[in-house]
């Protein structure tokens, strides 16, 4: 991984894969917003160690990347943060996969918190999306990276990095995004194992040989590794694609954001520990990179529970020159992002045709 203070604000991209950034893995995207502010607002209280908490956290500055060619910014009270994770297989993530020399976002969220902050609606949008990418920056070269036609949606992270994925995101959704969050693959995996594990309850085996996770039906704690198995599977479930991966994603931040509500009862050296763990695990937008920003920004988030959180895909349909691609329903889609836009729940009917939401896999986990 690379190494920024809160305060830097280096953008990294190029037209080609990356070679060099140790960064972001699909699941780790939920400890970043349910859980590791959170954690930070009880670790700012301890004293001596802030100063070592606020070293451990990377920032980009997405503002400046971006300028002012940008949705307006709707202050009415409600934030809007794109939560992403990358698939790089590089240094310590090399052990899940062979590098191939880059990194794209495997998992990208757009989490709309209401004005109040008392009730949240999440949007995930599948990788493998079909969509128009606009013409971006290179994070590391600094040259234009121009535009796309039916560009796959986490080709974005990959030529333009985290301003670019916002770009695309801003894009699709016309909506501003206020905050950018994003998790190690591996950091992941430690901060559950600091937790202690998160409860879960399967309905159905899984048995799954790409991401190595065996569980009988029944309640579990899994652990770190098994909890990235758990959000890394997909041949097992639904229709073993990318779109069951995704449910159970959602079902599983739901059990974490359960799990973070005992953190607040931690000791001291066990909430240093979390909060140590957590803070090297992220990445943010400059306006959130540093203790006492991201605690800012967790204190409006710590009164949401898991049932309080609206969770969707955006409404897809398979591509029909390309079934391992899918094409957003630009109707249902439009429906979603007006909610949003409103502040308002998301409708039954935006999804009630979707690919997205449709089968077993969200099923297997409650």
């Amino acid at each position: 991984m690379s190494e920024q203070s809160g305060s830097n604000s280096r953008i990294r991209a190029t037209g080609r894969r990356r070679r060099k950034p140790s960064r972001r893995r699909r699941a780790t995207v939920v400890a970043a917003w349910s859980l590791a502010g959170v954690i930070v607002v009880g670790g700012a209280g301890l004293g001596y160690a802030y100063v070592h908490l606020n070293g451990n956290l990377k920032a980009v500055d997405i503002n400046n990347a971006l300028g002012k060619d940008r949705p307006d910014n709707v202050d009415n009270g409600s934030e809007d943060i794109l939560v992403l994770g990358s698939d790089s297989r590089s240094g310590a993530n090399s052990e899940y996969g062979e590098d191939q020399g880059g990194a794209r976002s495997d998992t990208a969220m757009v989490v709309h918190v209401n004005k109040g902050h008392k009730t949240a609606s999440v949007v995930s949008i599948p990788r493998d999306t079909l969509v128009s990418r606009p013409g971006c920056t290179g994070d590391e070269s600094g040259q234009p990276v121009a535009g796309e036609q039916r560009a796959m949606f986490n080709t974005a992270y990959e030529v333009g990095g985290p301003a670019c994925a916002v770009k695309t995101v801003e894009s699709m959704s016309g909506i501003r995004m206020d905050h950018y969050i994003e998790v190690d693959f591996t950091g992941f995996k430690h901060l559950i194992d600091k937790l202690g594990g998160v409860e879960i309850t399967t309905k159905q085996a899984i048995n799954d040989s790409k991401s190595h996770l065996n569980l009988e039906p029944g309640t579990h704690t899994l652990d770190g590794e098994q909890s990235l198995g758990l959000v890394r599977t997909r041949k097992s479930v639904g229709d073993g694609s990318d779109l069951g991966r995704i449910q159970l994603q959602q079902s599983f931040i739901k059990a974490l954001m359960k799990q973070a509500k005992s953190v607040g009862v931690l000791g001291g050296t066990k909430l240093y520990g979390i909060a140590d763990t957590a803070t090297k695990a992220i990445t943010t937008d400059s306006d959130l990179g540093s203790v006492k920003k991201l605690a800012g920004f967790a204190s409006g988030l710590k009164a949401l529970g898991s049932d309080d959180v609206q969770m969707v895909t955006l409404p897809v349909e398979y591509d029909p020159a390309d079934p391992n691609r899918v094409v957003p329903q630009e109707e249902a889609g439009r429906q979603v992002w007006k909610a949003l836009l409103d502040d308002r729940p998301i409708p039954a009917s935006a999804t009630e045709k979707s690919a997205g939401d449709k089968g077993a896999a969200g099923q297997i986990v409650q």
